[in-house]
């Protein structure tokens, strides 16, 4: 499939699954990092002050970015949708700007995801589908460091933060060594820690997480382009808040201990939380992301984009359809992917039955991100297509079929779900009627985290391939008449 540029996939061979394939071509083209620049960013005609849909954009101290008054200006950034903020970035100022602000910068984005760009270096620093830090990374990251840390009072720092960025961007403290935040970071995941939990750790063994990024800057302002892969858009938690630092103290060892990490990885974290690698502040952050650095740094944060950008676009694409959407909201509670597949499994159900009492067909669209608890033999797989299993087994258990005209989906919309290359899954009555063949399969593919192979066999995985952007995922849940060809 080729949601990113609007292409129809090859599996969309009913009306249910052309649907489908629309939403998400709709819902990753909205998300598209440099069309958001150029549709959201402009730069005033007398002293170039960068706007966001016309108004000002301001850092710390209410200032305002007028370029006409800033000397150099670097960008540095890291995440799947970096290198398209870069693009557009580029593209907003134009070559003249360019040249003379002396712009250069650094971006660190996952293979498959870089772009050419004329003054920003993009660097590929880890392989596809493996959300984990690498050598690269570090690396990528010190230059990154060397290069903030070398401006002036006049220059204006640009920082591109999207959603991948903890794995993209990252600077062990002393002490702690790369090995021991992969390891610890994989045994959280695979634990089912949530993305707070997460990210409690990530900022206690990381130099550039939890505003350590921005106290290290000597510019006189920074400005974050955020595009959240966060439900709820804390600036904070999106890629560990590396431009802002945690509101509070972050409680460690409640986390370490309920998600199982061993008593040796416990203390060297302790040990780095001590150290204090959390940011300084001179001044507290506001709720706008706008705080003044131990150094002078005036920050200013500006959110381009996110999960309900995504979920209004895929409802629109579907309305357009004839279809009357129930509901397209982003769920904020925390769920496990066999916890969400079983409630979108009774919502389907409820969906279908108020289409077959009027003929209407009727759409709910739903952004989120499950977690899943990874058991020591598992298989192939991510929280989207455990979430389509489980699903599936929910409604054939209670009905012993699936209905026609139902069609059940999540997708990630950075094209990426766990370790394979999908995206996602969906389920309509050709799928199921496929995986219900074999209900002892069924059930060790759930027990196991093994959704990714028997998804193939039925031919329901959607696979979009890098999209360049992420904003978390997207469930959709279609119901048509079952005598429309569905």
């Amino acid at each position: 499939m080729t949601a990113a540029t609007g292409g129809e996939a090859c599996w969309a061979t009913t009306p249910l699954r052309r649907d489908l394939a629309g939403m998400i071509a709709a819902a990753v083209a909205a998300i598209a990092p440099a069309q958001l620049v150029q549709d959201r960013l402009s730069l005033g005609p007398a002293d170039e002050t960068l706007r966001c849909d016309g108004q000002p954009v301001r850092v710390a101290g209410g200032g305002r970015l007028a370029l006409k008054n800033v000397g150099r200006i670097v960008v540095v950034g890291a995440g799947k949708a970096a290198a398209g903020f870069a693009a557009g970035l580029e593209s907003l100022l134009g070559t003249t700007r360019l040249r003379r602000h002396g712009l250069t910068g650094l971006i660190s984005v996952p293979a498959g995801c870089s772009l050419p760009l004329q003054r920003i270096e993009v660097r590929e620093t880890r392989p596809p589908a493996v959300n984990l830090p690498t050598p690269e990374v570090v690396a990528a990251t010190a230059e990154m460091l060397e290069l903030l840390g070398g401006l002036g009072p006049d220059d204006l720092a640009i920082v591109l933060i999207t959603g991948g960025g903890s794995a993209l961007l990252e600077a062990p403290p002393a002490g702690v060594s790369l090995e021991l935040i992969v390891r610890v970071t994989s045994q959280l995941a695979a634990a089912g820690a949530d993305i707070e939990e997460l990210n409690r750790v990530r900022r206690a063994i990381s130099r550039v997480k939890g505003g350590g990024l921005a106290t290290v800057c000597t510019a006189g302002r920074l400005l974050a382009l955020v595009l959240s892969d966060v439900i709820g858009d804390d600036l904070a938690t999106i890629a560990s808040g590396p431009c802002l630092p945690p509101a509070g103290g972050d409680s460690l060892a409640a986390v370490l201990e309920h998600r199982g990490i061993p008593a040796a990885d416990r203390e060297a974290i302790a040990r780095a939380a001590r150290g204090g690698t959390a940011a300084a502040a001179a001044t507290p952050a506001t709720e706008a992301g706008r705080w003044i650095t131990s150094s002078g740094c005036r920050v200013g944060h500006l959110l381009l984009g996110s999960n309900a950008t995504a979920v209004t676009a895929a409802a629109s694409a579907v309305k357009a359809c004839g279809y009357a959407v129930v509901s397209a909201t982003t769920a904020t509670a925390a769920e496990s992917a066999n916890e969400t597949g079983r409630r979108l499994a009774g919502l389907g159900r409820d969906l279908l039955a108020a289409t077959r009492r009027d003929g209407r067909p009727r759409a709910c669209i739903e952004g989120g991100e499950a977690t899943v608890v990874v058991p020591a033999d598992h298989g192939s797989g991510g929280r989207n297509q455990q979430t389509v299993l489980a699903a599936v087994r929910e409604i054939l258990d209670a009905t012993g079929d699936w209905p026609a005209g139902l069609l059940v989906a999540s997708f990630g919309t950075d094209g990426e779900d766990g370790p394979t290359r999908a995206a996602g899954a969906f389920s309509d009555r050709q799928v199921a009627e496929i995986v219900g063949r074999q209900p002892a399969a069924l059930s060790r593919a759930i027990d196991r985290c093994d959704a990714n192979p028997l998804l193939a066999t039925a031919a329901g995985l959607i696979e979009t391939g890098p999209t360049g952007s992420n904003v978390a995922d997207l469930r959709i849940m279609l119901a048509r008449n079952p005598d429309d060809n569905s």
